[in-house]
């Protein structure tokens, strides 16, 4: 699989004005004039505004809107140039050929070569100022990648000692605001998106719509990487019940499996993942049918709800 280009947010703007009048700006409403400031292009308010005289598409902002940028340039202009510029670690979708976006409270994910952006960007500063809880779930976002992908019974050993080595880089990063997260995301979800993942991402695709629906007025929602940093620990902790895998990939490949779980843990919060806890009863089947969840490291059976409800992994 191809790599996008990385580029520093200079090279970026030298290379924009080059080429004056090709490129065009997708942005985040409030980084938008920032955007503009530094790289010197119009912005649009929609991808149905985008010129046709334009080369060059420059997307900035979350995964969610890396991703709609990625599906329309594949299905409306695929002759465009895409650079994506992510506001925020977590999903990596600046780096990966997946899409995972929601459509009629479901998600839609699909992995097409053709999805993959022609180049990132990298810009620490639009971090500075991300409250700590939300730099933590994205922190959490990164982990469930890295994790699963490593387990996963699709990935061959050259991708888990790659894989691997991501692991031992991440644990020495802090869970929190460190713009390291940024280049660590992007490893995670290109590995990733050559393995699959698992559980943990088939729990969040089934009860995140779930969730907003029932989501009262005081909450904070519960958005995919919240979701991911909440279930980690638990999904790790059946996993290894069920199967010998993880002890037995982290002791061949040089990981410390006890930093890992500690990292699990410290994104665990027992009074958010026991409100999830009806939904995700109410949504099991939707969990075991999600593809996900088939490919899973370890086979996940109708009982194996009792696991999460009972919190037997405590």
């Amino acid at each position: 699989m191809a790599r996008p280009d990385v580029l520093s947010l200079d090279e970026l703007a030298a290379a924009l004005r080059a080429q004056p009048g090709e490129a065009y700006l997708w942005s985040l409403p409030r980084f938008a004039a920032r955007a503009q400031q530094r790289l010197s292009v119009p912005a649009v308010p929609s991808l149905d505004d985008l010129p046709e005289k334009a080369r060059v598409l420059i997307v900035l902002g979350g995964g969610a809107r890396i991703d709609e940028a990625k599906l329309w340039r594949r299905d409306v202009r695929p002759g465009l140039r895409l650079i994506a510029i992510p506001s925020l670690w977590g999903s990596g979708a600046e780096a990966s050929p997946v899409v995972a976006l929601d459509r009629d409270g479901k998600k839609r994910i699909e992995l097409d070569d053709a999805l993959l952006p022609d180049a990132r960007c990298v810009w620490p500063e639009l971090a500075e100022d991300l409250p700590e809880w939300r730099a933590r779930e994205a922190c959490g976002d990164a982990w469930s990648h890295a994790v699963e992908g490593f387990l996963s019974p699709l990935g061959g050993e050259g991708l888990r000692a790659e894989i691997a080595q991501l692991l031992r880089s991440m644990i020495a990063l802090p869970l929190g605001r460190d713009a390291a997260w940024f280049e660590a995301s992007a490893a995670a979800c290109a590995a990733q998106a050559r393995a699959g993942v698992g559980l943990v991402h088939g729990i969040a695709h089934a009860i995140e719509g779930p969730l907003a629906r029932d989501l009262r007025p005081d909450e904070r929602a519960f958005g995919h990487a919240r979701l991911c940093s909440l279930f980690l620990a638990p999904v790790l902790a059946l996993n290894r019940e069920l199967s010998p895998k993880f002890d037995d990939f982290t002791a061949a490949h040089g990981v410390d499996g006890a930093a890992v779980l500690a990292v699990a843990d410290a994104l665990f919060d027992r009074t958010s993942y026991r409100r999830t806890l009806g939904v995700l009863e109410a949504n099991w089947r939707s969990v075991l049918l999600d593809p996900c969840s088939r490919t899973n490291s370890a086979l996940v059976r109708p009982q194996h709800l009792t696991f999460f409800t009972e919190e037997r992994f405590r």
